[in-house]
C-alpha cells in the first residue's frame, strides 16, 4: 500500500462522544436489570445475558483506553471502574492492549503482550500434556472452552511475577480491581443472581470475546498483513463494537467504533491490499473453517527465520 487511508474529518471525536457515552450507562442499566429481575424469570436467561453484558463492557474498556467517550483519561478510567468481568484489571489491560498496538512487534512472542505464539525453543521444553493442551486451544472451540482459563492463569503468572519485583503501577491496577470487584460480588450477592451463576456468565463472556481474539493477527512478514478483516456486520460485530474491521482499527487506533464501519467502506480495497487479503466474510466463515482445526501452528512460524 502505498500510504496510509486518510480519516475524514467526521470519522473523528469532537468532544464528548454523546452515543457511546449512553451506551456504557446502558450497558450498565442492562447489567444491574439483568441480575436483579432475570434471574426469577430464569436462571439460564439471566446468565446468558449477563454472558452478553459482560463481553460488551469489555468491548467498551477497550474504546475508553483509546480514548473515548471523553478527552480525558481519567473520565474514561471512571467510567470503566466496575470490573464486570471480575479477572482483568482495567490498567493492566489498558497497558498490555496499548503494548500490543505496536504494530511491528506484532505476533511477537515476546514482545506482543497479546500474542498467542510461542518461541519454538519454549515450545520444545514444554511437556507433551501441555502442548496437547496448546494445540487444542488454537482451534476455535478450545480457544473458547480452554482460553478463558489459560490465558488467566499465563496473565496471572506474569503479573504475580511483577507484583514481587515491586512493580508499584501493576499492584496499584490491581489493589483498584480488587475494591470494584468487592463493589461487583456485593451487587450480585444483594441480587437473587446465585454467586455460580454469575462466575459462569463470567467465563461465558470471555468465551465469546475468545471469538474475536482467535484470529486477529497472523505470523507474517509486512506487520500490516498480520491482521485481520472480518467484514461481519451482525450481533457479533455490535458486541465487538466493530472490532472485528480491525486492521481498521490498528491502522487508525483513534477512531471510534461506530465510526469504522465507513472508514471501511470509504477505503475498502486500500485495507484489503495492506492485510494481503486476510479477510473472512463473517464469523460464520470462522466457525466453518476452525471450530475443529487449528489455524496455525504454536510456534511463531516465522520465529526461527527471524533470529
Amino acid at each position: 500500500m502505498s500510504e496510509m487511508p486518510k480519516v475524514p474529518a467526521e470519522c473523528m471525536p469532537r468532544g464528548v462522544e454523546w452515543g457511546t457515552l449512553a451506551l456504557i450507562l446502558a450497558c450498565y442499566g442492562a447489567w444491574l436489570a439483568g441480575i436483579v429481575w432475570l434471574p426469577e424469570i430464569g436462571i439460564w436467561l439471566a446468565i446468558v445475558v449477563s454472558a452478553l453484558l459482560i463481553a460488551l463492557h469489555a468491548s467498551l474498556c477497550h474504546e475508553a483506553l483509546h480514548g473515548h467517550p471523553f478527552r480525558t483519561r481519567a473520565l474514561n478510567e471512571a467510567l470503566m471502574a466496575l470490573p464486570l468481568n471480575l479477572v482483568i484489571p482495567y490498567g493492566r489491560f489498558r497497558d498490555t492492549h496499548l503494548a500490543h498496538h505496536r504494530d511491528e512487534r506484532l505476533t511477537d512472542p515476546f514482545d506482543d503482550p497479546e500474542s498467542n505464539y510461542l518461541c519454538p525453543k519454549v515450545w520444545g521444553g514444554l511437556p507433551k500434556w501441555q502442548q496437547l493442551l496448546l494445540r487444542a486451544n488454537n482451534t476455535l472451540l478450545g480457544r473458547m472452552l480452554l482460553g478463558p482459563l489459560i490465558s488467566q492463569v499465563c496473565f496471572m503468572h506474569g503479573d504475580w511475577r511483577m507484583i514481587r519485583e515491586g512493580e508499584r503501577q501493576v499492584i496499584l491496577d490491581w489493589l483498584l480491581h480488587v475494591a470494584g470487584v468487592v463493589v461487583v460480588i456485593w451487587l450480585v450477592w444483594l441480587s437473587p443472581m446465585p454467586l455460580w451463576a454469575y462466575a459462569l456468565a463470567v467465563y461465558l463472556g470471555l468465551a465469546l470475546l475468545k471469538i474475536r481474539t482467535f484470529l486477529e493477527h497472523r505470523a507474517h512478514e509486512d506487520p500490516h498483513a498480520r491482521t485481520v478483516l472480518v467484514e461481519d456486520r451482525g450481533p457479533l460485530a455490535f458486541l465487538f463494537l466493530n472490532n472485528n474491521l480491525h486492521i481498521v482499527h490498528h491502522m487508525h487506533p483513534g477512531v471510534p467504533w461506530h465510526a469504522l464501519p465507513r472508514l471501511y467502506r470509504l477505503h475498502e480495497p486500500a485495507y484489503k491490499e495492506a492485510n494481503e487479503a486476510y479477510v473472512y466474510r463473517s464469523y460464520l466463515q470462522v466457525f466453518w473453517h476452525y471450530l475443529l482445526r487449528t489455524k496455525d501452528p504454536v510456534p511463531h512460524p516465522l520465529w526461527q527465520k527471524n533470529g
